[in-house]
């Protein structure tokens, strides 16, 4: 028998995707119009969206899962990347990006999360859809930047259409994140993630 004590490593993907989940919900309750862009969508894009799923995918690399650490890595600093778009024009006085330069930024978002969507197809249909939600978000973010978010109705604009996407990928990636520490904790499905049949 081998000395070395066998420890258990906990599972780091929960606090990922709640991270991107509450954080997407909240910058998504922006784009639907419930509040404006404050500090509260910058600060959670640098703690908990950012630096959280940073943690997450170098923890997720110690435990050799490449999708994990590929998938909380980027999207750490895809909030990071965001919350410099804001920031950077105010604090060096270059020019903020365009409608065009923005369109491109999520239309490349939308091709990576598409990519990740792939690897998720032997995974579960809760993992599934978070990754399927954030691909179509991108790109109705890309359409928005491209069409200069056009008036549905009245005061609707198509703005808000994006922010009700967006708050529903970001609530199932909480749901998600929630689900793994909720039955791993009960020992028993509590919340069904729908394993995928192999």
């Amino acid at each position: 028998m081998s000395d070395k004590l066998i420890t258990k490593l906990a599972n780091p993907a929960p606090l990922g995707l709640l991270g991107f989940g509450i954080t997407t919900v909240l910058l998504n309750l922006v784009n639907a119009g419930a509040f404006p862009l404050d500090t509260v969508i910058l600060a959670m894009g640098i703690a908990y969206g950012g630096i959280a799923q940073i943690i997450v995918g170098v923890m997720e690399f110690k435990k050799g899962n490449t999708f994990g650490t590929v998938a909380f890595l980027s999207y750490g600093l895809f909030w990071w990347s965001l919350v410099m778009l804001l920031l950077l024009p105010k604090l060096t006085g270059f020019t903020g990006p365009s409608t065009s330069s923005l369109a491109a930024y999520f239309i490349m978002w939308g091709i990576f999360t598409l990519g990740m969507f792939f690897g998720t197809l032997k995974a579960n249909r809760a993992l599934q859809f978070v990754f399927g939600s954030l691909f179509v978000l991108f790109f109705m973010l890309a359409i928005r930047e491209l069409t200069n978010n056009p008036v549905i109705s009245g005061s609707i604009t198509f703005n808000t259409f994006v922010g009700i996407e967006g708050v529903i990928c970001g609530a199932s990636a909480v749901y998600l994140g929630l689900a793994e520490v909720l039955n791993e904790a009960n020992g028993k499905t509590v919340l069904p993630i729908y394993p995928v049949k192999q």
